[in-house]
């Protein structure tokens, strides 16, 4: 790529090299730094949110628990990983939580073992990509999978732990995500 062709976003450059001094200060009850790591973060954190659930909604509401998460947990970053690293566990792991919230509340409240319809309205998909709209059609359990395993980098043993399933289970719920990707993307 020439040097023309090179754009360079220099508020994240800035924001990049002040999360470690914003991670330090919020550990220490900081809100403005805290402002600052929500800002530089909410995105990825929604993305992430709106990819498991297929719902704005309860994409909203869960990205803004994982703060509040964030916020009550900070202190327990110990800097091993990258923070945007720790900051997706927990963001997968409170996804989770809600989806399993959810659909025991929805068996209490219905007496019902099948699988909930959690299709996306058509009026919820329209500004995504076709990708991301062929990954919201998914059953639920191959998109969980699919969505951790190929967009968040989590292994097959990380995610049957997460999701309560066996390593193949989780595989075959994989390949079951990419083959109907395929086919609804060719």
């Amino acid at each position: 790529m020439s040097a023309d062709n090179t754009v360079i976003d220099a508020q994240q450059i800035f924001a990049q090299k002040q999360e470690g001094e914003w991670i330090a200060a919020a550990t220490l009850g900081d809100r403005q730094a805290f402002a600052k790591l929500y800002e530089l973060h909410i995105g990825k954190v929604y993305a992430l949110c709106l990819r498991m659930l297929t719902n704005r909604e309860q994409a909203e509401d869960v990205a803004q628990e994982v703060f509040v998460q964030v916020w009550q947990k900070i202190g327990s970053f110990k800097g091993d990983a990258k923070f945007s690293t720790w900051l997706h566990s927990v963001a997968t792991n409170t996804v989770l939580t809600h989806m399993r919230k959810q659909k025991s509340w929805v068996q209490k409240v219905f007496s019902i073992e099948e699988q909930v319809n959690t299709e996306p309205a058509g009026n919820e998909i329209q500004d995504l990509s076709d990708i991301d709209k062929a990954i919201l059609r998914l059953p639920e359990k191959a998109r969980l999978v699919f969505v951790l395993f190929a967009v968040e980098g989590y292994r097959h043993e990380e995610i049957a732990t997460m999701l309560n399933m066996a390593v193949g289970s989780s595989k075959s719920h994989f390949h079951r995500a990419r083959n109907l990707l395929k086919e609804w993307l060719s």
